[in-house]
This record gives C-alpha cells, structure tokens and sequence, in this order.
C-alpha cells in the first residue's frame, strides 16, 4: 500500500486516455471531422473530461449517469464506416451533449439489468471487431454495419432504462 494513492484515480486517468483522448486523436489524424471542422473534437474532449470529474458518474446502483464517454467505439466506427460529414458531426455533438442530460446507461460489469445480456453480447461483438481488422479495408463495412447492432442494443437498453427506472 502506498500512503495517499488512489485507485479509483489511477483507473479514471487511464480510462480518460483510452475512451477519450486517443480516440479523438485518431479521429483528428484520420480528417474525421475534416479540417474546418476538427474543432468539434473539443466538444467531446470536455464533455468527458466533465464526466470524469464528477463525483455522481457512477450511480451506486450501477449505472453511468450521462453518455459514458465511449469514444473509442463512436471513433471506431467513424473510421471503419466514414459516414458522411453531417452524419459524423451529429454523432460527435449529439453524444457530448448526453454526456450532460443525467439518464442512465447500463454499466454491465457492475450487474444490474441486463448484465448477461450486454456482457454476452460484448463477447460476440469483441469477436466481430477483430474480424473487422482483420479484413482489407474495402470489405470492412458489411460487417461494420451488422455489428452496430450491439452499440445499438446498449443505447436501446439504456434508453428503456431511462424511461422504466424509478428514482
């Protein structure tokens, strides 16, 4: 043990470089967005950097609160699948904004509803994303496309949560 380490601090730091700050950096080398409008990687950058320093990110009951900074995912798929400009600038505004609105997204590792299911499913997408890289980059999207349906189960679920929860 060492006197006045924290863990929990360690753990958001490096969280912080893997969900956010790497994952915008890609994005911004990659031209995604393009340059006149590279600015809006700020949007994200702060949103977390707010989500990280909110004492409240993690509901006891084991849920985030606000879009959890999954920008390795959105940079993920904005990469493999670049959609048009419009499409990638809603993304990047629209989840940093969420990151604000304080409704719950499922956090499977801490249980709670649907724990299996997304964990599950987790494994089954963690499989289709190495298959993704590993094929020639011209024959990446059909399978990019099918293995949404996970990121999009996650926001489904979260999203019934929010309507169903009680406070």
């Amino acid at each position: 043990m060492l006197p006045g380490f924290d863990g929990r601090a360690l753990d958001d730091v490096i969280d912080f470089q893997t969900y956010t700050s790497l994952p915008l950096f890609l994005l911004w080398r990659a031209g995604i967005p393009p340059d006149r409008l590279a600015w809006l990687l700020v949007l994200p950058l702060l949103s977390s950097a707010y989500f990280y320093s909110q004492v409240d990110a993690k509901t006891p009951d084991g849920f985030f609160l606000g879009f959890p900074s999954y920008w390795n995912i959105v940079a993920f798929y904005l990469y493999v699948l670049h959609p048009s400009v419009r499409v990638s600038t809603a993304m990047i505004v629209t989840l940093s904004v969420l990151t604000f609105v304080p409704t719950p997204y499922l956090y499977a590792t801490r249980g709670g509803p649907f724990a299996r299911l997304i964990n599950v499913g987790a494994a089954i997408w963690f499989v289709l994303i190495g298959l993704i890289l590993s094929r020639p980059e011209d024959h990446r999207s059909t399978l990019a496309i099918a293995s949404l349906t996970y990121p999009v189960m996650y926001l489904a679920l979260s999203g019934f949560v929010t309507l169903t929860r009680k406070q």
